[in-house]
């Protein structure tokens, strides 16, 4: 009899939990939801998190209030929400610094971007440029061959070290036959497009949307773009394989919504769900647009992990190349 009522006990306490937990997410979202930004404002993953927030917010009828937790390329940030209750409360607004990068790089990583996280989607990417600081004289080609003549001469600057602006940068080295051009790092591209500016660097690799109106304004140029073809917004700029000669460099930042790993199908499916009908908004197109940002609503769930998985295959070996794999 003893066992009997035991037994009761416990399954009426877990048909309790499984009720609440059940109610919770039917009932969701009933309070705020942070999103994390793992790299300071002002930069591109920033501005892209802002906007799709502010949409989001109104498709879930609750503030999705933007969180930036920077430093180490993007892994603090990363880390909190990686320790977070998966309740759909706190999520990532990652790149592929952060769910790529960072375990290629890092020895022994404090998180699997596969195994830690329950992804939502990859809501879009932005395509890269390099531009000059307004002392460096010529063009792309110019500026090359000058590194060519002239090794470790050149110094180019990047948001931070092994972020996604920074392998594409080695990556270009590492094609045009390890060119010497000295890499150096800033926290977040508000420190390193000012310090283009000023001619503290001669060069720095960057996307379209973060540059385009000091391009325009004359306080930098954008000499090339890591795109198939030309950019409207940008048409005189020549493609980064137009002035190289190479066949495919082609490198864009994308963005990744993320959850701590154990986030209720329910709740993955509400986010994923309102996610999509955010990146069809006609506003928020147009405002993604103005900042050089093309929404993507088609990997979500599973074939954002997915995508996680090649992107991981292919970057490898540019990681490997440059050295930059810790030890």
């Amino acid at each position: 009899m003893k066992l009997f009522k035991f037994t009761l006990f416990i399954l009426t306490l877990c048909a309790g939990f499984i009720s609440a937990h059940a109610q919770q997410s039917n009932n969701y979202p009933v309070k705020p939801i942070r999103l994390v930004v793992p790299f300071p404002a002002g930069g591109p993953t920033d501005q892209f998190a802002r906007q799709y927030a502010q949409v989001l917010s109104n498709q879930l009828g609750k503030p999705v209030v933007v969180d930036n937790k920077s430093g180490a390329s993007g892994a603090i940030g990363s880390l909190e929400v990686k320790n977070s209750a998966p309740d759909g409360y706190t999520l990532l607004f990652g790149t592929a610094s952060t769910h790529v990068l960072y375990n290629l790089i890092n020895a022994k990583p404090q998180y699997d971007s596969i195994k830690d996280f329950t992804e939502i989607a990859v809501v879009g990417d932005a395509p890269i440029v390099f531009a000059v600081s307004p002392a460096t004289k010529g063009g792309f080609k110019e500026l090359l061959e000058y590194a060519r003549i002239n090794p470790g001469k050149l110094q180019y600057g990047s948001a931070g070290e092994g972020t996604y602006l920074h392998i594409v940068g080695e990556r270009l080295k590492y094609e045009l036959g390890g060119l010497d051009i000295q890499h150096i790092p800033f926290r977040g591209s508000a420190q390193s497009i000012p310090a283009l500016i000023g001619n503290q660097v001669n060069m720095t690799v960057d996307t379209l949307g973060s540059l385009i109106n000091q391009h325009r304004a004359g306080n930098l140029r954008i000499v090339a773009i890591a795109s198939p073809k030309r950019s409207p917004l940008i048409p005189d700029v020549p493609t980064v394989n137009e002035v190289t000669g190479l066949k495919d460099f082609q490198a864009a930042l994308w963005n990744i919504v993320s959850a701590p790993q154990g986030l209720s199908p329910d709740i993955t499916n509400t986010l994923i769900l309102a996610t999509t009908k955010t990146l069809k908004n006609p506003e928020l197109l147009d405002k993604l647009n103005s900042i050089s940002i093309q929404p993507i609503s088609n990997i979500t769930g599973v074939a954002a992990t997915s995508f996680i998985a090649k992107e991981l295959v292919s970057l490898r070996p540019v990681v490997q190349s440059a050295g930059l794999k810790k030890e």
